[in-house]
């Protein structure tokens, strides 16, 4: 296969992972529905390779979940399941966030900082799907950044099984509040970053476990999650920040 072959049709793959990615987070596709191979291909007029490749994409990004025999479908996560991914945020991200601080490249603050400007404009409706990802590259830069290789796979894991797909569909159904979520989400984001670029792990740390809080507050007001198990999660994860050093 050429280069220019391989080209196109890794085009064609991202294209319709986007296509498919965008109708999950605005509601077109709902949790359970199964992802037919052969019914996309014939529905977006494409081959059956960069579909399949597609799905692999989506199964890896969490939207979607492979089952033996049986193919892929969205996924369905349970309360019990949201809750806990929830929790391990708590637990993990304030000081993977405080290692960062410590320990990260300068090119690596600079593509962090990249990111965050990407993420201004895309205040639409529209602009879930593309939100949502470098939301989740921005979470996971910081995880990398704390030079762990394990926690780099633990949160990988817990990331999948995070609802926040889920949030951004809900934003479809909440126009109203759309805008002050996304700048919130921001400045959260901004604080998190300028606190690591500055080296002041103590307040990265305290910034992503707001950051993370404010996730909580979103849990409850868009999925419905009842307060009291997002307060017990809050109780059993939160964990003393220290002076840093």
């Amino acid at each position: 296969m050429t280069s220019v072959e391989t080209l196109q049709r890794h085009s064609l793959r991202d294209d319709v992972f986007e296509i498919l990615h965008k109708r999950i987070i605005a509601g077109e596709i709902h949790p359970g529905d199964w992802l037919r191979q052969e019914e996309l291909a014939t529905q977006l007029g494409v081959s059956m390779t960069p579909v399949r490749e597609a799905l692999d994409l989506l199964v890896a990004s969490g939207l979607a979940e492979r089952e033996l025999y049986r193919g892929v479908r969205v996924t369905e996560l349970s309360q019990t399941e949201m809750l806990e991914a929830y929790g391990l945020r708590l637990l993990l991200e304030p000081p993977a966030a405080w290692q960062a601080a410590e320990n990260a490249a300068q090119t690596q603050i600079d593509d962090l900082r990249h990111l965050l400007e990407s993420t201004l404009d895309l205040v639409h409706l529209e602009d879930m799907s593309h939100l949502r990802e470098l939301s989740r590259q921005f979470h996971l830069a910081i995880i990398n950044m704390s030079t762990s290789t394990l926690l780099e796979r633990i949160y990988s894991m817990i990331s999948n099984k995070f609802p926040d797909w889920m949030l951004y569909e809900a934003m479809f159904h909440h126009p109203d509040a759309l805008a002050a979520s996304l700048q919130l989400e921001q400045q959260e984001h901004r604080a998190i970053l300028e606190s690591i670029s500055s080296r002041d792990a103590r307040s990265a740390s305290l910034a992503a476990r707001n950051h993370i809080l404010t996730i909580g507050k979103d849990l409850e007001s868009y999925l419905d999650i009842p307060h009291e198990l997002i307060q017990e999660k809050d109780k059993q994860y939160v964990l003393p920040i220290g002076n840093s050093h």
